[in-house]
């Protein structure tokens, strides 16, 4: 039989990335965490936390993490089923917590306002994990959320993807940053000088736009700027140029704001819903609904 008490450390542990962390939301000591994490890798007999900054799940202990997230999930379910069970008192006013990995770009255009009305109607709260669409399927793979949003469409082992449309991305910059940097056009050498905005390391969409320009690899000046408002911000203001959504950056382009670096060299960057295959009522519907809304925003 599974203790809960240690399952619930060792999946704090990875969901926080930190054994101080996780000790806050748990209300002891790290040390105690870290007790509970270590009776229970003695018990299954292997090593489940990759200690480090952050801490992450080895491929037991992300089965672990899962089958906990999965029992939150039911217990949150036939609470809501049975509100007037023994001892339930407390569980039946608890509302049920998704975790969520998204990317950023999602969040700041389509992805609330898509599941607003959903988490509204079945009271039903978010915890929002940010990271890059392109390493956001490793999050569900290593058990520290119960879906996620990203370019993955080969499920991870245990999950189902279905798609979720397109985000089309512009490449733009001011009408004065553009002739600053490009009055001799957009080139591997122009293209050398400019600064260009990046949201964080993971992010290659400048990369993809400037090879596929350029056929080439280039190294430019680089502002890192890790929010969706202040890279837009630095995109309008002439600090750099960057690759921004079209659902962001319509209203800008229209009003002469901004302009496309090379009209026609966009690129497609198609979203999938990836979630746990086991069947459970309330992530489940959270799928569909995201699946149809999301048809609204994207193409």
């Amino acid at each position: 039989m599974l203790d809960y008490a240690l399952l619930d450390a060792l999946a704090a542990v990875v969901r926080h990335g930190s054994f101080d962390r996780a000790a806050h939301e748990l209300n002891v000591t790290p040390s105690a965490v870290s007790q509970r994490v270590k009776l229970l890798e003695e018990r299954i007999g292997s090593i489940l936390v990759k200690r480090g900054q952050p801490c992450t799940a080895t491929s037991s202990g992300a089965l672990l993490c899962r089958h906990v997230e999965r029992v939150r999930l039911l217990e949150a379910e036939l609470t809501g089923r049975l509100p007037l069970m023994p001892g339930s008192g407390a569980l039946a006013h608890a509302w049920p917590i998704l975790r969520v990995a998204v990317n950023d770009d999602s969040v700041g255009t389509w992805f609330v306002e898509a599941v607003a009305e959903f988490c509204v109607e079945r009271e039903t709260l978010l915890d929002l994990v940010i990271d890059d669409q392109d390493h956001t399927a490793q999050r569900i793979r290593d058990g520290s959320v119960q879906g996620a949003v990203t370019t993955q469409a080969s499920p991870v082992q245990g999950c189902r993807s279905m798609r979720l449309g397109t985000m089309r991305y512009l490449a733009v910059c001011t009408p004065s940053y553009f002739k600053r940097y490009f009055a001799r056009g957009v080139n591997r050498d122009t293209l050398r000088r400019a600064p260009c905005v990046v949201f964080n390391a993971k992010d290659a969409l400048q990369t993809r736009f400037m090879r596929r320009v350029t056929r080439a690899v280039v190294d430019p000046p680089v502002h890192w700027v890790p929010h969706v408002g202040g890279f837009l911000q630095a995109c309008l203001t002439g600090l750099g140029w960057g690759m921004c959504p079209t659902q962001m950056i319509a209203g800008p382009l229209a009003a002469g704001q901004v302009l496309e670096l090379a009209p026609g060299k966009h690129l497609d960057v198609d979203l999938y819903w990836q979630s746990w295959r086991l069947s459970i009522g309330l992530l489940d519907e959270f799928g569909a609904v995201l699946k149809k809304r999301a048809a609204a925003f994207l193409d």
